[in-house]
């Protein structure tokens, strides 16, 4: 009887953790708004590494050229045999000749992360101080700039970044993902926030400084490691500034047409963060509420204990993922996605078990092992390109 109850003490870990979560959420989402100052405007670089089209990519990057904001430049890393990119490129410089629209053939360097390797080279061929980096998928609104660079006018404030949504969903696997990111992804994104103060970025928008960057060595001290996004934020933590996470969102592409697809691209993630973050990764296991309380209701089986961890289990993960999706980042068909919280659940704690089973991952077509932080090809040889 007295391991039953210690299993029910443990079981009642991760509902602990959902109200946490959903009090980091409230209090997060009921912040006022940074009050807005038109004469802090500096001029930015607009920064994007792009490799291979993504759908969408002409009104992605369009997005970008239509910002609200005085001085800025759109400066594109791209391969140079890559005709597709390169035509999609031409047609916004004809169609926005009125935005600084600058093209860089290939990173110049030879490193495993290919998107890392194009980043040192754009932030070093940049003109401006700030540097507004994101992916080649990401769609934004016009006040994108005015809202990112807001925060750098505080001198504690070392890099900004937002939160992202998908668009055009096409896929059970698109709404299951959605579903993941909003009720968990982002329920510990706001937990770490709460507890501690953010110490990473999200990649799909960093905006910062060069002077930020070159203070950990920039990206070409990135080159050969895996997450860079919550690297650059952990790195530039360390000097002492603030990572600033905003209630913004930004748009990404909706890219896992297979249940198949996401579980590989999930799994990736997992592993490495197993590497990056040991300690939070093995402290996922009592978050996993699900879980727990089914092995509550399976060592003392009874009406009250299956009423009261599954009900309870059930209207948390139900109110995690309306305070966040719905009330805070203003997704008004987030109920259609939150009918499969408890599937993502299930699969997450199998991708979780899955990570201590592969010491690789497999990226851009290659096999990396991750040693002290470093991607190393399996095949000495093949090194991203």
């Amino acid at each position: 009887m007295t391991v039953a109850f210690v299993v029910l003490g443990i079981a009642a870990i991760p509902l602990i953790y959902y109200l946490i979560a959903l009090f980091s959420a409230w209090r997060f989402f009921r912040q006022p708004k940074d009050a807005s100052d038109p004469s802090f405007a500096p001029p930015v670089s607009i920064l994007k590494p792009i490799r291979g089209l993504d759908p969408g990519a002409y009104e992605n990057l369009a997005s970008f050229c239509r910002q609200d904001y005085p001085v800025y430049e759109l400066v594109l890393c791209v391969d140079s045999e890559d005709d597709a990119v390169r035509a999609v490129v031409d047609k916004l410089q004809r169609d926005f000749p009125n935005v600084e629209i600058r093209v860089l053939l290939g990173s110049g360097r030879v490193a495993a992360n290919d998107k890392v390797a194009k980043l040192a080279r754009l932030v070093v061929e940049a003109r401006h101080e700030v540097l507004a980096i994101s992916d080649s998928d990401v769609l934004v609104s016009p006040d994108y700039l005015r809202t990112v660079t807001a925060p750098l006018r505080e001198p504690g404030v070392g890099v900004v970044t937002c939160f992202y949504i998908h668009h055009g969903e096409r896929t059970f696997a698109d709404r299951l993902q959605t579903a993941g990111m909003m009720s968990d992804f982002y329920a510990g994104v706001l937990v770490d926030w709460q507890l501690e103060g953010l110490k990473f970025t999200l990649g799909p928008s960093i905006t910062t400084t060069r002077a930020k960057l070159d203070g950990f060595g920039g990206y070409a001290a990135l080159e050969n490691r895996p997450a860079d996004d919550l690297l650059v934020g952990r790195l530039i933590a360390e000097q002492g500034f603030e990572v600033r996470l905003l209630p913004y969102t930004v748009s990404t592409v909706s890219d896992y047409h297979s249940i198949g697809d996401l579980l590989h691209k999930r799994l990736r993630w997992i592993v490495v963060m197993r590497h990056m973050r040991p300690w939070g990764h093995l402290g996922l296991l009592l978050t996993q509420g699900l879980v727990w309380s089914l092995v509550a209701v399976a060592i003392y089986p009874s009406a009250a204990v299956a009423g009261g961890f599954l009900g309870v289990y059930v209207a948390l993960r139900a109110a995690v993922t309306w305070v966040i999706g719905a009330r805070g980042l203003r997704q008004p068909h987030l109920w259609r996605s939150m009918l499969l919280v408890p599937l993502w659940d299930a699969v997450a704690f199998g991708i979780w078990i899955a990570s201590f089973t592969r010491n690789s991952i497999r990226w851009r077509g290659a096999e990396y092992h991750i040693i002290q932080g470093q991607l190393v090809p399996v095949a000495p040889n093949r090194v991203g390109k």
